[in-house]
């Protein structure tokens, strides 16, 4: 499974509903946003391994202006967005190929499992819409971006 995390001042997502056009279906305030990606071959302990990570890297400022705080001790809230197109490879060419991306259902599986269980850990985790079109915006702080990346078995 692969986060690209940001430390971010603001997040939100929106979700395009045919019927009722844009409609905001997550938001927090200080924290970090990760766009998350499953990879052929991920289970529930890549998805385990990764929230931890997610929720203990240290990327918030302690007293000395060091990041040097994860994301509870910041009092920061979690945004989860799922975004395939991190699994893609661009090592050749000018298209991306996405054969490293899980098939969607195993996909959706296994994000929703990262959601509730970020959900039983932190209590309310906002999320946009597994497969669905999304407008993300963000106020980057920083900025501080990372890309963590929890190997598939396979």
């Amino acid at each position: 499974m692969i986060a690209l995390l940001q430390r971010v001042s603001e997040a939100s997502v929106r979700v395009d509903d045919e019927s009722a056009g844009t409609r905001l279906t997550g938001a927090i305030s200080a924290g970090i946003l990760a766009l998350v990606a499953v990879e052929k071959g991920d289970t529930e302990a890549q998805a385990d391994r990764l929230l931890q990570r997610i929720v203990n890297y240290r990327i918030f400022e302690d007293e000395s202006g060091r990041m040097n705080l994860n994301l509870q001790q910041a009092g920061g809230q979690l945004l989860l967005v799922s975004q395939f197109t991190l699994a893609a490879n661009t090592n050749k060419g000018n298209r991306p190929s996405f054969t490293r991306a899980a098939e969607p259902e195993e996909g959706r599986r296994l994000f929703d499992y990262l959601l509730s269980t970020a959900r039983n850990k932190l209590g309310d985790v906002p999320s946009g819409s597994f497969g669905a079109h999304m407008r993300v915006s963000l106020v980057n702080d920083g900025p501080v971006t990372f890309n963590l990346r929890v190997p598939p078995l396979s």
